[in-house]
């Protein structure tokens, strides 16, 4: 695949940060374009849409580098080193995986500059499309389609910054400057905000946060087509603006319209294919990941990677969590936490040498097992999962469970969750049943650990504990105790919950490690903020 470079019109973040390039694929270079002209042609506004999706995979980090900031692989190796089902093998992520961060940390801080420098571009680029004249086939419902893949991706950058720099919807939503700055206008440009007014923008509320969040994905599932022939997963469609919402009505524990959203993809009868964009699961757990997650039926959105423009070694998802043995560098893999549990029983798909590989326990994974699911560690070429077509299953799974009652929502509960655990489950022992559990509460546990399995190696068990931090029955807690990487791990796979390993201590919700302190260099540049920090940090 050809990759070119494009010098962006301006790609500030949060923290002011200066031009940067960005590298798209198949499409004509075009240097240093002003702001008058960068948007005169439907060539130029394609390119310039394809380098905020290049925004997403391939943000900055110290010194110019590329690892994968903050969609092209960081937020899956944050998301799972943030909680216990996933284990920080090396020193690598350390100071994530043990929560011994601060406002300097650079993981956390190079996190939140390249996802509002990724929002900022995008706020460019709408801007210049709102503005760019009509004529040929730049139509007004083609310029109402790009910003729609804009604002789903201006969306989905507040979102990862609010589980991360927030305490969850559940707490307080409307306390005073509780959320992250939203920003919404262009920084730098003839027609946005200065550099001095953005210097000073303070955060938001995180309900306003969430109500912003859901009008941009509204707009987008309006706007968007529900299928594409080209870039079918790794271009935003309104079946992935409909399963953000899902995933962003579950953290506000509006279960009702998580049922809305889901329902407006999944079939109320019948086979679960879904009723926009044609998605399904597909035959095996490991379907949506085989050849690179390049093209399936169950990928609802993915960011792109390729073998010039990828993660690199110390950030691509493949390099992180493939074992050394088999070429990757063994840092990330599976905790015996999760595998040791009784719901993940040993004849599960999900623990086959498919999907799994038990490093070698003098090799750098220390006999730890790793996850297949990003199979090519020389040219990381694995496409970054967003979302999937399992996780609407699931989110409407648990949103019935919790939101229903009777024999209907609890047949159609049990039936959601089992259409994504019977393919990896044998006949017989393992599958679930009307009599497998004795209440609701029973069955939304099932869910909840469902998601642990399923999930694993793509980032969302951060997600999951923290939006039930707050939750009466199913919270963890806090941060939970974790495997601590100075294990040998060979032995410490045995399928008993009893096992005994040295740990890492859990952290409780109350404490102000759990969520991350606003970056040093953001305190130091914006004087609202400053007066803004989390709590105790």
């Amino acid at each position: 695949m050809k990759i070119i470079s494009y010098k962006n019109i301006v790609a500030l973040g949060t923290t002011l940060m200066l031009a940067t390039a960005c590298s798209v694929t198949d499409l004509q270079p075009i240097d240093a374009l002003s702001e008058s002209t960068a948007f005169q042609t439907p060539e130029r506004i394609e390119l310039a849409v394809a380098g905020v999706y290049d925004g997403a995979q391939s943000g900055f980090y110290a010194g110019g580098a590329v690892r994968g900031y903050p969609f092209g692989a960081a937020h899956l190796e944050q998301g799972d080193v943030r909680g216990e089902d996933m284990v920080s093998v090396a020193a690598f992520y350390g100071v994530t995986y043990n929560s011994t961060y601060d406002a300097t940390s650079p993981n956390n801080g190079f996190f939140w500059q390249s996802t509002y420098a990724m929002i900022n571009r995008a706020n460019v680029v709408i801007d210049g499309i709102r503005k760019a004249p009509l004529g040929g086939s730049l139509t007004d419902a083609v310029k109402n389609s790009y910003e729609g893949e804009l604002r789903l991706l201006r969306a989905m950058g507040h979102f990862y910054l609010l589980v991360n720099f927030a305490r969850p919807y559940g707490d307080n939503p409307t306390a005073a400057a509780s959320g992250v700055p939203y920003r919404e206008q262009p920084v730098g440009t003839s027609s946005g905000v200065s550099v001095d007014e953005a210097s000073k923008q303070g955060r938001k509320t995180v309900a306003e946060c969430y109500d912003k969040m859901l009008a941009d994905l509204d707009f987008a599932e309006t706007n968007l087509p529900a299928t594409r022939a080209k870039n079918s997963i790794t271009r935003a469609t309104k079946g992935a603006a409909i399963a953000l919402k899902t995933r962003i009505r579950l953290h506000q524990n509006n279960f009702a319209q998580v049922i809305a959203e889901a329902n407006k993809l999944i079939p109320a009868t019948g086979n679960l294919v879904s009723l926009i964009g044609n998605y399904q699961l597909t035959a095996t757990p490991m379907g949506p990941f085989a050849a690179g997650n390049k093209s399936n039926v169950e990928s609802i959105l993915s960011i792109e990677n390729n073998d010039v423009d990828n993660g690199s070694v110390n950030g691509a998802a493949p390099s992180m969590y493939t074992a050394s043995i088999t070429g990757g560098r063994g840092i990330i893999g599976i905790s015996p936490i999760i595998w040791n549990q009784p719901f993940f029983s040993a004849n599960d798909f999900r623990k086959s040498a498919e999907m799994v590989q038990q490093d070698g326990a003098t090799s750098p994974g220390r006999g730890a097992m790793f996850s297949k699911k990003y199979a090519d560690a020389t040219a990381r070429t694995d496409n970054a999962p967003i979302i999937r077509y399992a996780e609407v299953l699931l989110n409407a799974a648990e949103a019935t469970a919790r939101a229903g009652s009777g024999v209907d929502a609890f047949s159609r509960a049990l039936q959601l969750l089992n259409a994504v655990r019977n393919r990896a489950v044998p006949v017989g022992a393992g599958r679930y049943t009307d009599i497998s559990f004795k209440n609701n509460q029973e069955l939304i546990q099932a869910i909840l650990n469902e998601r642990r399995i399923e999930f694993l190696a793509e980032g969302i068990r951060w997600m999951d504990i923290h939006r039930l931090a707050t939750d009466a029955v199913f919270t963890a807690g806090g941060i939970p105790a974790k495997a601590s990487n100075t294990n040998v791990f060979t032995a410490l796979y045995t399928n008993n919950p009893s096992t005994t390993y040295v740990r890492v201590a859990a952290i409780p919700y109350a404490n102000f490690r759990f969520i991350w302190p606003l970056p040093i260099e953001e305190i130091n540049n914006n004087p609202t903020l400053k007066t803004q920090q989390n709590p105790g940090w």
